[in-house]
């Protein structure tokens, strides 16, 4: 293994962090700055501008117009009242104070069909009502919901880097995706008493006002707990309809499964969020409802361009090969789960999207299952499920589910690295060290 090369990479790691919570630089500027100096000392000459384009390019594609929906969605829940009448719902049932973990286990199912990315940004309305109702600290709810978005995330299909893996790796899905789900229980509980026990100093104002008190909105009669969910509800249907009816592959020719695939990709379904979302006005001027959406992509401009920054970072990781190198290395030292586990940490780490961790680490590991005595069906299911768990740590300044979590919760970038950052490593620590005790029994 090139040690130069991997030295270099953990240095740009180091300077990206503490150039952005320490010395407090512009984040896009500074990732931007270490992406091209690292791709400028690593890559032919040739390479760099090529590898920085299509990494901002890849990024975008992938999630530019979901955060822009997610954000309107969010605009125009607001200003309807709506998430106050669904925060005082939730609190209805759980009380002030298991607000916290209702978040969290929201977050936990609604992961199931969408991605984190989304799943955040579209129950971020709700999560501020929360704490404007209940007085907690936003570090401490922010954090309760996106681990119960990520632990699922990272763990099953229909999410990307675990499909990628049963292409690669060849696990009976099933049996994956019920496993997973198993795993990702306990790890989201991991992040939710790690969370709290972060959190145990912070500052709680004790609020007597409810939610709808506090909401800035154009409507004075809120709409009903039921349609105020309609606009999360039914894109959350349609994704989790679509999810469910790839996973027998219809033949694609047939004309429901054409319409199933349009209205279930994650920009369509949001779209129609936003129309259920404008139904909730009773009454409301067409100048109103352009500043509302001028206003929530004015919003989405800062997340997209931190969120592209990361997605250079990762690109320029990914161009440099150090993740085979590393995999080729621990090969040969007998670790077993572990070996899987930790490529996938690595590669999370240093090049921050989840997908692009499990989906290189599978490339890397499926070879080595042999090798590793994995090559029996238990093996290739414990082996994904690692990388799954491995995918989980550690999210931060260059993962593009960072910044959403910070930049829609109003977090500063430090507390975000102290408090959710950390709740990852605690996270894929506990997922893994619940494959390494199924493995006791399946091995």
């Amino acid at each position: 293994m090139n040690i130069f090369l991997l030295s270099i990479v953990l240095l740009s790691i180091l300077a990206i962090i503490l150039l952005t919570s320490v010395f407090k630089q512009n984040t896009f500027l500074s990732m931007f700055v270490v992406a091209l100096t690292l791709g400028v000392a690593l890559l032919p000459a040739k390479e760099v501008v090529p590898v920085i384009a299509q990494g901002f390019g890849d990024t975008m594609k992938s999630i530019g117009v979901i955060i822009i929906l997610g954000i309107m969605i969010g605009q125009l829940l607001e200003k309807t009242g709506a998430t106050a009448s669904m925060a005082n719902s939730i609190l209805r049932l759980t009380g002030k104070h298991n607000s916290g973990l209702a978040i969290g286990l929201t977050g936990f199912v609604a992961g199931i069909p969408i991605f984190c990315n989304s799943g955040f940004i579209v129950l971020s309305g709700i999560n501020k009502s929360l704490v404007k109702a209940t007085g907690k600290p936003m570090i401490f709810m922010a954090t309760m919901l996106a681990a119960g978005l990520y632990s699922i995330h990272c763990m099953i299909p229909p999410h990307p880097g675990a499909m990628a893996a049963v292409g690669i790796v060849k696990p009976n899905i099933g049996y994956l995706i019920l496993l997973g789900i198993f795993i990702a229980l306990p790890a989201a509980f991991a992040g939710f008493g790690w969370a709290k026990w972060m959190t145990r100093k912070e500052h709680i104002v004790l609020n007597n006002t409810t939610a709808t008190e506090e909401v800035n909105t154009f409507e004075t009669d809120f709409p009903s707990p039921f349609w105020s969910f309609m606009p999360i509800l039914v894109p959350l249907i349609l994704l989790t309809g679509k999810s469910i009816i790839m996973l027998y592959q219809p033949p694609m020719e047939i004309w429901w499964v054409k319409i199933i695939t349009l209205i279930g990709s994650p920009e369509v379904a949001l779209l129609l969020g936003v129309f259920i979302a404008l139904s909730l006005f009773k009454k409301i001027e067409k100048d109103k409802i352009n500043s509302l959406f001028d206003e929530a992509i004015e919003k989405a401009g800062p997340i997209l361009v931190l969120t592209a920054a990361g997605g250079i970072y990762g690109a320029v990781i990914k161009a440099t090969g150090i993740g085979e190198q590393t995999g080729t290395y621990l090969a040969a030292t007998g670790l077993g789960l572990f070996i899987p586990f930790f490529i996938t940490s690595f590669l999370k780490t240093a090049q921050g999207s989840s997908t692009v961790a499990i989906m290189t680490a599978a490339s890397i590991v499926a070879p080595m299952l042999p090798a590793l005595y994995l090559d029996t069906e238990a093996g290739k299911l414990l082996a994904t499920l690692a990388m799954g768990a491995g995918s989980m740590s550690i999210s931060h300044a260059n993962d593009s589910y960072f910044w959403v979590v910070a930049k829609f919760s109003g977090l500063e970038t430090n507390a975000t690295l102290k408090v959710y950052s950390s709740t990852t490593l605690v996270m894929g620590c506990v997922a893994f060290l619940c494959v390494w005790i199924a493995s006791l029994f399946l091995l």
